[in-house]
């Protein structure tokens, strides 16, 4: 069968597969194509591509054939979507572990300890702390304290 441009539907029906088949193979490159001047996508077969038919040098098998390289074409699509999946999948494991190794230096301390205690709590140390502690101690004593007693 010589090369001539066909159009999708011609084309699939040649193939013996679906418009939208012929389309992914077109998209996929393993069928040449060309706009034309109409507007409408033509297709080109050569004698190898056109397995549909029943022609001497195609045999009874050439559907079969056909249908075994769409779905090896599909099989490649699945393998490359496969490989990208896995690639993202290490990629939050890497995140996910770095996370991980950060969560101790996320946490906060289980127990008060007496930095965190508050002045309303007890008054008398941290009156006390104040005069011992300089600066940081007056810092955390009430605005009022600071005010009335100096």
């Amino acid at each position: 069968m010589p090369d001539e441009g066909l159009t999708l539907r011609e084309a699939a029906a040649i193939l013996g597969i679906s418009e939208g088949g012929v389309r992914k193979r077109v998209k996929r490159g393993t069928l040449r194509s060309t706009l034309g001047e109409d507007g409408k996508r033509y297709v080109y077969l050569d004698s190898r591509d056109s397995g549909g038919g029943r022609g001497p040098d195609n045999g009874a098998d050439g559907g079969a054939d056909a249908l075994i390289s769409e779905l090896r074409d599909r099989v490649q699509f699945v393998e490359r979507q496969l490989e990208a999946e896995r690639q993202a999948h290490a990629e939050a494991r890497r995140i996910i572990g770095g996370l991980v190794q950060r969560i101790p230096e996320l946490e906060a301390p289980q127990e008060p300890t007496e930095d965190t205690e508050t002045v309303e709590g007890a008054p008398e140390r941290a009156e006390h702390r104040s005069a011992t502690g300089g600066a940081q101690g007056r810092s955390r004593r009430p605005w009022w304290r600071r005010v009335f007693r100096g």
